[in-house]
């Protein structure tokens, strides 16, 4: 049943350039009650009690965001009753409604969103997640060949390297784990292997300086030009974007000259086209002078607690891109994560670079 979701969206947009984001929710639904309702077929074939369930049945509640729901609320009572009964509960990923009774989905990795909330709403052990890789590594094994896998990470650091381009696990998945202290077990389909623990920090993980180097090449930049530089002027630049529930990463505002200043950021490569559509209008009104962009780039990150407790490591970063003839476009940082946004021909060179130069890797089975 692998890319249904992605054949659907293919669907979609035959009939439509672009869809309208409540039907593209209704489309999109099908895929997994379809999966749902064959898994309760083959267990039952198996001689197994299994009962299938839709978003709406297990009681997955979100706000109003098509294609982008947050899970607000899950009460899961008929699966708790089916669970009590004896029988196996067939979930339906990716999927909820709104307190408009709206099917609603909550984008690109949102099984793993649902998966974790039950198991937080259940009061599970543990949550685990089968994939198509035997857990968490300290780089792409695609991309570097001698990467490790880590026997447990933290929830800070999992969020990180989610959130900046890992594809293990979605980011709000983490979250919601940390916020409700669900230990989730990223395992292999295909494997019997151990996998990686995804859990609350521990004192000895500050003693590894990095953990892992992760790289997102679906990012895109957009600048606007010469912004009159006055109060309330990002409010109504970023708030344009919010209304579009378009998701911004990093953000820099160059330095004020003549009463003007230039503002960059990026964001998810798919909603570039219409960030740029709503920010031409906005600049019209404000009077700035134009809207730039740039697909071509990609973003490069070192992730680990052990930051918090060792100085320099921002400077060995720059200093091993330097060494490699690449340049830097942007930069962020945070208590356990430095980001360079940097072009997408190199991003490739630059994990490899870094995932050497801080020696990747040896504390894997902290």
């Amino acid at each position: 049943m692998g890319k249904t979701t992605d054949n659907l969206v293919a669907l979609a947009h035959q009939v439509s350039s672009a869809p309208e984001p409540r039907e593209m929710d209704m489309l999109l639904a099908t895929g997994e009650q379809v999966t749902i309702a064959l898994l309760s077929m083959a267990l039952h074939g198996l001689g197994l009690e299994a009962r299938s369930f839709t978003g709406f049945q297990a009681a997955i509640r979100t706000d109003r965001a098509h294609t982008k729901a947050r899970i607000t609320q899950i009460t899961a009572e008929r699966v708790r009753q089916s669970l009590d009964a004896g029988e196996i509960a067939v979930v339906a990923g990716f999927q909820g409604f709104s307190d408009e009774d709206e099917i609603t989905t909550l984008g690109r990795g949102g099984s793993d969103l649902t998966a974790v909330a039950l198991a937080a709403a259940l009061k599970a052990d543990v949550c685990e997640i089968y994939t198509d890789v035997e857990g968490v590594y300290t780089a792409d094994p695609a991309i570097v060949p001698d990467a490790k896998k880590l026997a447990r990470v933290s929830y800070d650091e999992m969020l990180e390297m989610a959130s900046l381009g890992a594809k293990v696990l979605q980011s709000r998945s983490v979250e919601f784990a940390k916020k409700y202290g669900v230990t989730v077990h990223v395992r292999s389909t295909f494997k019997p292997d151990s996998g990686t623990l995804v859990t609350k920090e521990e004192q000895d993980m500050e003693e590894v300086v990095v953990t892992g180097v992760t790289h997102d090449r679906s990012q895109a930049k957009i600048s606007i030009l010469r912004v009159p530089d006055r109060p309330g002027i990002a409010a109504k630049v970023f708030g344009a974007i919010a209304t579009k529930n378009i998701v911004v990463d990093m953000i820099v505002q160059n330095i004020s000259r003549d009463g003007y200043t230039d503002m960059s950021f990026t964001l998810p490569r798919g909603d570039h086209t219409r960030a740029v559509a709503a920010l031409e209008e906005i600049a019209r009104s404000i009077g700035a002078q134009g809207v730039v962009h740039d697909e071509r780039v990609a973003k490069v990150s070192i992730v680990g607690v052990g930051m918090r407790s060792h100085s320099g490591v921002a400077s060995r970063m720059f200093a091993t891109l330097a060494g490699e003839g690449i340049n830097i476009q942007m930069i962020s940082t945070s208590e356990i994560a430095i980001s360079c946004v940097i072009e997408d021909k190199y991003a490739e060179l630059a994990v490899r670079a870094l995932h050497d130069t801080f020696e990747v890797g040896k504390g894997a089975n902290r």
